[in-house]
């Protein structure tokens, strides 16, 4: 399970461990985070707003209980871009509040996991 950047902030926003509510959706998986997505993270830490920081910084602490992946970033990708590719390369669901991600993933056959209504995880597509 691909985390995105903006999922890693649902449990400081929203108050809901998303590795429990995952498990429950699910079962057992393993979470991954890109290092791209901690890239992206680490920009927000230090350039963003006061709560932006502080919750970039939760965020990477979050991270930190997932594995990592090391990926190449293209010169025409963006993060989300990488996301995409990977999760394809990989049959790999990922877990992402962006509307944009998720209609491309969704294209691409790949399922997604999002918050729904502020209150709880949803699942969309065949894991």
């Amino acid at each position: 399970m691909i985390f995105d950047s903006n999922f890693l902030f649902v449990p400081v926003q929203f108050k809901i461990d998303v590795f429990e509510a995952i498990e429950g959706l699910i079962g057992s998986f393993e979470p991954v985070v890109l290092s791209t997505t901690l890239e992206e993270l680490q920009v927000l830490s230090k350039s963003g707003s006061k709560k932006v920081k502080r919750e970039a910084d939760l965020a990477r602490l979050l991270a930190s209980k997932c594995r990592v992946m090391n990926v190449e970033k293209g010169d025409e990708e963006t993060c989300d871009d990488v996301i995409l590719r990977v999760a394809r390369e990989l049959g790999c669901p990922v877990a992402t509040n962006d509307r944009e991600l998720r209609r491309r993933l969704r294209r691409e056959g790949v399922a997604t996991i999002f918050l729904r209504e502020k209150s709880h995880l949803e699942v969309e597509g065949a894991i």
